[in-house]
């Protein structure tokens, strides 16, 4: 599968216009180690190393669709991804969401010294090397909220979800199943969609690593 049947595939879920042109303008073989970069455009997660994995195409789309950003992606909104790896959904968020600020945290050093280098023409991010159990709390509150790795239990998630605004959207994985939170006042509203499969959360701690362009 090339590029042009990636995208063609992607239409044809019936996915939001804004994302599908995301997904033409970022270059996923750049977001690959090398030996992978013939199979960037298959519908399917690739491994990038230290045992994590850039997503399947479509399980990002559909992630990024439940996010709901069409009515808000030109505001000065605040957006936080968990286990950014390889930094691919945040060059997506990006293109998405010109005027966001975005936050991402991601547990692997090497994974960050990567796409800092993958990311540099954005001015509008900033990754944290830390685990993301706890959320990123200094930043907080946040429009979104984008957990790329699967958390052991709903009860985390939820914790996480408090550092949304009000009427904040949350989209996390919990074993096989991805959750939408919303946030209405001080209540959690959560709707499931089973199915899936992600590589899990990793709670360890490491040093605050920033970048701008």
């Amino acid at each position: 599968m090339n590029k042009k049947d990636l995208i063609e595939s992607l239409q044809s879920q019936g996915l939001p216009k804004f994302i599908i042109e995301a997904f033409a303008s970022v270059p996923r073989e750049d977001f690959v180690p090398e030996n992978m970069k013939q199979y960037a455009y298959e519908d399917t997660p690739l491994p990038i190393g230290n045992g994590q994995t850039i997503s399947q195409p479509y399980t990002i789309a559909f992630m990024l669709s439940l996010l709901d950003l069409e009515k808000i992606r030109n505001k000065k909104i605040k957006i936080l991804e968990i286990g950014s790896g390889s930094g691919y959904v945040l060059a997506l968020l990006s293109e998405i969401c010109l005027k966001a600020q975005i936050h991402g945290v991601e547990i692997k050093e090497v994974l960050i010294e990567r796409s800092k280098k993958l990311l540099s023409r954005y001015n509008n991010l900033m990754i944290i090397n830390k685990s993301g159990f706890s959320g990123l709390p200094d930043f907080a509150p946040y429009d979104r909220i984008l957990i790329s790795a699967s958390a052991p239990n709903l009860e985390i998630i939820e914790k996480i979800a408090n550092q949304l605004k009000n009427t904040g959207i949350l989209i996390a994985p919990v074993q096989n199943s991805i959750f939408q939170i919303k946030k209405h006042n001080e209540n959690l509203e959560n709707k499931e969609f089973p199915g899936f499969i992600f590589v899990p959360l990793v709670d360890e701690w490491a040093n605050y690593l920033f970048f701008s362009n």
